[in-house]
């Protein structure tokens, strides 16, 4: 099985923390050289210094903040006009806190709409050509389980999230005669910040412990446990392969099977 990423370039969103942090870990391990992408400089140093260098890679990283798409666009454009090299694009950020549906301003669909669809759709226009030369793209998309069984409390989320799937399979027609594969990790419940701020609100609107919150979710789990980052990474990482070069416009769930549909 070709797992080798030496002398593939990496671009990883929302990457100095959580599921994205890890798929740039695990990508370096298979050789890549892999663009950091996050708002936080000092955070994308010090990931910068953890990122695997034993196969001859050069890493570099990209500030920009994902709630300003132009801002976003102008930044991986100008290092791409310095490195002008990219095979493998994660579009990757976080999504918006939860409430019910029907309290949602449209304000707050329209910001995680630009944070999500609009930068992706932006990225992707300035990677494909780099993708298209080569003759190799890898576009990642992760995005949420909510994509196949909505998820209470995430009303925006799970709007703009179903959105940002059909884009994808769009694309994923139009681009594959490339060598460039487009899908979607659709992770479920996975031990990161999220989870854990997810955790204290249900628990401060239930009446229960987080211990208790936590117990009971797991218990819906049939793995009886919550994913962590890497295992979410390792499914975007494998997808990024020339093993891979045949798995197009899919959704991939890593949620211990709990996601009631196919």
């Amino acid at each position: 099985m070709n797992l080798d990423l030496i002398g593939k370039t990496a671009l990883v969103g929302g990457s100095t923390q959580g599921i994205g942090r890890a798929t740039a870990v695990e990508l370096a391990l298979l050789g890549a050289n892999v663009v950091l992408i996050a708002r936080n400089e000092q955070t994308l140093k010090t990931t910068l210094a953890n990122l695997d260098t034993t196969k001859g890679q050069t890493h570099h990283y990209v500030v920009a903040d994902f709630s300003q798409p132009g801002a976003v666009l102008k930044a991986i454009s100008a290092h791409l006009a310095q490195f002008p090299d990219v095979h493998i694009l994660i579009n990757n950020t976080g999504g918006p806190s939860g409430g019910p549906l029907i309290e949602a301003k449209p304000e707050e669909f329209v910001q995680t709409f630009h944070n999500h669809l609009l930068n992706n759709q932006a990225l992707v226009q300035v990677v494909f050509p780099f993708m298209k030369q080569a003759g190799y793209g890898r576009i990642v998309n992760i995005i949420s389980t909510s994509v196949k069984q909505p998820i209470v409390g995430l009303g925006v989320s799970n709007t703009i999230r179903g959105a940002v799937a059909q884009w994808a399979k769009t694309l994923s027609l139009e681009i594959a005669r490339f060598g460039i594969t487009v899908n979607n990790v659709l992770p479920g419940n996975t031990r990161t910040a999220r989870l854990e701020t997810m955790l204290d609100i249900r628990a401060k609107t239930s009446g229960k412990t987080e211990e208790e919150i936590e117990k009971q979710m797991e218990s819906e789990i049939p793995t009886g446990r919550f994913a962590t980052s890497e295992e979410v990474a390792a499914a975007v990482a494998f997808l990024c392969t020339p093993a891979a070069a045949s798995i197009n416009g899919i959704n991939v769930p890593v949620d211990g099977g709990k996601t009631g549909s196919l």
